[in-house]
């Protein structure tokens, strides 16, 4: 049986260190077992990777690489949540991905998949999960997808 870090290790991922929320609220709550992480953005050491609409000069897959992105920051924000020990991840029981977009884009789902298909890469099948994704008008920080979670863990 291959570890969550052992999965991350053969794709190349470093968890890095969770962003600090940028406005009033917290990273991550823990309520009998389920952790709910906060909506995080597509930030690489601190900035902001993606910007702008899909539809208006972000492209599909742009938008894809900063929603896996976003489900990196996740597994961040659950690695505290653990305190460091990712195998206690019972499940990834939903993604909620908000994609900022122009009025006539409707492909959010395959933008979405960036996160979802990165959440199967890393937990195997602790990672299928429930999800929605939106389309906003805008995002934090002109950010093109936020994705936020909910996990189960012991």
């Amino acid at each position: 049986m291959t570890t969550i870090e052992g999965r991350l290790a053969e794709l190349g991922v470093v968890i890095p260190e969770p962003a600090a929320p940028v406005a009033s609220y917290v990273g991550h709550v823990i309520h009998n077992g389920i952790v709910t992480v906060s909506g995080q953005l597509p930030l690489v050491d601190g900035v902001l990777s993606q910007t702008g609409l899909l539809g208006a000069g972000v492209s599909i897959e742009e938008g894809a690489a900063a929603a896996r992105i976003c489900a990196v920051n996740i597994l961040a924000q659950i690695k505290v949540a653990c305190e460091g020990d990712l195998e206690r991840i019972v499940r990834c029981i939903r993604l909620g991905g908000f994609v900022a977009s122009t009025p006539d884009f409707t492909d959010h789902p395959k933008v979405v998949n960036g996160a979802s298909d990165f959440m199967g890469e890393a937990l195997g099948e602790r990672g299928a999960h429930a999800r929605a994704a939106v389309g906003v008008a805008a995002l934090p920080l002109n950010a093109s997808v936020e994705v936020e979670a909910t996990f189960a863990i012991n």
